[in-house]
């Protein structure tokens, strides 16, 4: 059983495959994101930054790299949310 456990603290500690600011808690953050942003990048690094902001060193840095990403989103969101709206108007009006 003790070897079990050196085991997976030794995967836990490998900075590439499973850095520790990711693997902080019950699930890790890639699970979580695949589940929840898998068509949605900028989602993904938004959430991902939250996620690893306490663990990481960097505070600061990982919140403003979040707010970098989501205020991307939001953009892209309003622009299809304009051009919906347009093209909603232009087929209304051709009837």
């Amino acid at each position: 059983m003790k070897a079990k456990k050196q085991k997976i603290d030794k995967i836990k500690d490998d900075p590439v495959n499973n850095p520790k600011h990711y693997t902080f808690g019950k699930f890790e953050v890639i699970d979580v994101l695949m589940d929840w942003f898998k068509t949605e990048p900028l989602l993904w690094q938004v959430v991902k930054y939250i996620a690893r902001c306490n663990h990481k060193g960097n505070k600061l840095q990982d919140l403003k790299k979040a707010q970098f990403y989501l205020d991307h989103q939001i953009k892209l969101v309003e622009k299809e949310s304009t051009e919906n709206e347009l093209s909603r108007i232009n087929t209304s009006t051709r009837t």
